[in-house]
This record gives structure tokens, C-alpha cells and sequence, in this order.
């Protein structure tokens, strides 16, 4: 038996989603097919298409796109990426759901994440320029005084909520902060079905999708999309209580020895009016004795 979404039961539901929306969001026009004079009745690639594009019979894919339980070689993984426009990200979660990850990973340690006292001096020694470093599910383990300041003061969190997801979509105050809080949003899902694909079985992240899918419809709506990006750099624009409007640039940076563990630093363009801004928000968050020198 075959549900209607054509996903048979008790099969890998999470792949079968992934390849169906992946499919539905190629332009056939761009992927090079010569035409067949049929009208398309719904947008993207039809199986049989991505079975050509990809050199597999169109059964095969179609037992894939099932979720049937067959794992394809990596050479046919790599077909399926490029045939389905999959940037570096999407074609790593669909080795991960595939069960074919491109380099095997360790076993994952279950045990609470800390920070390393080194890794604490470091960021409260970049005290002009704000400084993050999260965990597995975009847990906020540490944040030094800038970004404290530019974001909030994440450590008046209750520990077991100290998320930067969960922040994004259920505190107000994140909502009224990024003037682009869509675009942040999305790609705080995006990243989190990343990191589901390469850790399926963690308990923790499991209850944190669903206390947001149940308390956000927008984190519901995306979710389903099942959308796939690992963002390694960017800008946020903000909407500071304090200094008024300004963009923050930054990059991340995986921690060597700690595949599980980023640091993010953020920085504003120099002479810019948001490089003002973030002055400002340094002099009037220092502490008195900075003050007074």
C-alpha cells in the first residue's frame, strides 16, 4: 500500500519528503531536457526526469522517492544531487538520509555540551566585536558582553531553553529586534533540518522541532518545506532598542577537535553608520570602571 503523498508505510518518510520537494523545485527549463510536447500539471521535474538526468531507470528512482530501504552508491547519490540543482548542503543531507555520509563520522557524545575556559577568553577578548559560540541544535553555550548587548543577555535564559532557534521564534523580543526576522528565521530552520539529517536519533533535538512546530506556525509552515542550507556567513540587519538600525556582518568557524561546536563573530564595515552604532552600544553597555577610562 502506497499513502497518497507516495511515501509506503513504515519507510524512510524523511528521505521520500526531501527527494519529492527537491524535485518539485527545479525550473525544467534550465535543467537541459529536451521537450516532449506534454503540459506540465505541476512545477518542477517529474521522476522519470530526474531518473534521466541522474542515468538511473525511472523504477529505481521511483522505489527511492518511496523511501524504499535500497542505498544507492555515492557515484548515483551525486547523480541525484546534481540532477536535483542540490548545493553542497542539500546533496550532504541527502547523504545523511540516504545513510551514505561522505566521510563517517564519530559517534556523537550524548553528554551536555561545555566551553572550555581558553575559548571563554577568547571571545570576551574580541570585546569590540560581538561573539557567539553554539552547540549542537544551535544551543547558546557562551556569548561574550557585545552580544550580550546587540542580542540579549542569553545567560537569563533558563538553561535548558538557551536555543538560538527556539529564541528566534518564541521571545518576542528577537521578532522586534531583526528587521529581516523572516529571512533569520528560515535560515535557523534550515540549519536545524541540517543538523537532523546528520543526528536523526537525538532525543533533544526530536522535542525541540516539536515544542517549535507546535508553538510556531511559521517554524511548521517552513519545516515542511524541508529546506536544507548550512549558512558559514552573512549579514543580519537589526532594529536596536538602543542604537536604532544597523547591520551586523558575520562569519563562523568550526572548532578543531570539535565538529559540533561554531563560533560565530560578528562585525560591522568600518566608518560605516552601523560601525557607529555598535561604538555606541560598547560605551553605553561598558561597565563603570571602562567608562571612566
Amino acid at each position: 500500500m502506497v499513502h497518497e503523498n507516495g511515501v509506503m508505510p513504515g519507510l524512510n518518510r524523511e528521505l521520500a519528503d526531501f527527494l519529492r520537494r527537491a524535485r518539485g523545485q527545479v525550473d525544467p527549463s534550465r535543467a537541459g531536457l529536451p521537450s516532449d510536447g506534454r503540459v506540465r500539471r505541476v512545477k518542477g521535474l517529474r521522476r522519470e526526469e530526474v531518473a534521466l538526468l541522474a542515468g538511473v531507470s525511472t523504477d529505481y528512482y521511483a522505489r527511492l522517492e518511496q523511501g524504499r530501504r535500497i542505498t544507492p552508491s555515492a557515484a548515483v547519490v551525486e547523480a541525484i544531487g546534481r540532477a536535483l540543482e542540490l548545493d553542497e548542503a542539500g546533496r550532504t543531507h541527502l547523504r545523511d538520509l540516504i545513510g551514505l555520509p561522505s566521510i563517517p563520522a564519530p559517534r556523537r557524545a550524548r553528554s551536555a555540551q561545555r566551553v572550555r575556559p581558553g575559548l571563554h577568553q577568547l571571545i570576551d577578548a574580541l570585546d569590540g566585536e560581538p561573539a557567539l559560540v553554539l552547540g549542537r541544535r544551535t544551543d547558546v553555550l557562551a556569548a561574550n558582553r557585545m552580544a550580550k548587548a546587540l542580542f540579549g543577555d542569553f545567560e537569563k535564559i533558563p538553561p535548558k531553553e538557551r536555543n538560538y532557534a527556539r529564541w528566534i521564534f518564541l521571545d518576542e523580543g528577537a521578532r522586534s529586534l531583526f528587521a529581516d526576522w523572516h529571512d533569520q528565521a528560515r535560515a535557523a530552520v534550515e540549519s536545524l533540518r541540517f543538523e537532523v539529517g546528520r543526528d536523526p536519533s537525538d532525543p533533544a533535538t526530536t522535542a525541540l522541532v516539536a515544542e517549535l512546530r507546535e508553538r510556531s506556525p511559521e517554524f511548521d509552515e517552513w519545516w515542511e518545506q524541508h529546506r536544507v542550507h548550512q549558512r558559514t556567513y552573512g549579514s543580519k540587519r537589526l532594529r536596536h532598542p538602543l542604537v536604532g538600525d544597523l547591520t551586523v556582518d558575520y562569519e563562523s568557524f568550526v572548532l578543531p577537535g570539535d565538529q559540533d561546536t561554531m563560533l560565530y563573530v560578528y562585525t560591522t564595515a568600518p566608518g560605516s553608520p552601523s560601525r557607529q552604532a555598535m561604538d555606541i552600544l560598547a560605551s553605553w553597555t561598558a561597565n563603570p570602571s571602562e567608562r571612566r577610562a
